[in-house]
């Protein structure tokens, strides 16, 4: 694995993303990749190998084999990172974008030119659907997978002893899995984990919509307070002006004129 790929990935990802976006990275990276990586190869290694079943029927143990494993673990996970890890590059390649588009109109009109984006890593318009987006679909795409993992093979359990009637075997026989102890835990471990992730990502879209409709809301009152605050002031100004032209147009009586006569 490309560890300054991945590192770059992280940080390129991680400087666009919230306090929840955030703690998904470090889970995706840091306890799925890296478990996946480290263990579960290993774990699973010799998954066929030691798949052992108390028949010399040629076939028998093959057929067993497909019927219970139809697919790999580490390849479904495999799958599941890569699905789950890609629409986070979506964000940067957005922002990348945009970064572009400012980068043309300066040179089209100069320095000093009006800006497009005030700061293009900022989640507004475009961008805010793009991040909404993705998480919306990594949501999916662990939904999606632990379910097909429930789904294949019957829930997260990995018995000790499989009864096998599959053909050409003669009869039921005794199949027996390789560590199933060591592989419960580890597939328990990436479930949950991407239950953890599930939850985090409800959370960072609860969080952007409702930081969204704070902003729309306050917005709002704002332009209702400097309409009110408009209107007021211009009722008072013609207020004033009608004072004044009433004082105008009103005649102007000389005072009268008293003689005092002295004696």
């Amino acid at each position: 694995m490309n560890w300054a790929f991945l590192q770059g990935l992280l940080s390129g990802v991680n400087k666009y993303s919230t306090a929840f976006g955030r703690v998904w990275l470090s889970i995706v990276f840091l306890f799925r990749v890296m478990v996946f990586v480290v263990a579960a190869e290993k774990v699973w290694g010799d998954e066929q190998k030691d798949f052992k079943c108390n028949t010399a029927q040629p076939g028998c143990h093959n057929v067993c084999y497909d019927h219970f494993f139809p697919v790999s673990h580490v390849r479904l996970w495999a799958l599941q990172l890569i699905f789950v890890t890609c629409p986070s590059l979506l964000v940067v390649m957005h922002v990348a974008y945009r970064e572009d588009r400012e980068r043309k109109n300066r040179l089209k009109y100069g320095e000093n030119c009006r800006r497009l984006y005030q700061n293009t890593g900022k989640k507004r318009g475009g961008l805010w659907w793009t991040y909404v987006l993705t998480l919306v679909f990594k949501i999916g795409v662990d939904a999606t997978f632990v379910y097909l993992l429930y789904h294949i093979y019957e829930g997260y359990d990995f018995p000790s002893l499989i009864k096998c009637e599959q053909k050409p075997c003669p009869n039921k026989v005794d199949c027996f899995i390789s560590r199933p102890t060591e592989k419960r835990i580890f597939t328990l471990f990436m479930v949950v984990t991407s239950l953890i992730c599930i939850l985090l990502s409800v959370f960072e879209i609860v969080y952007l919509v409702g930081k969204r409709c704070r902003e729309c809301f306050t917005t709002v009152h704002q332009s209702r307070h400097i309409m009110t605050n408009t209107l007021s002031s211009g009722s008072n100004l013609m207020e004033s002006n009608t004072l004044k032209l009433t004082d105008e147009n009103t005649p102007k009586t000389p005072a009268p004129s008293y003689s005092v006569a002295i004696s």
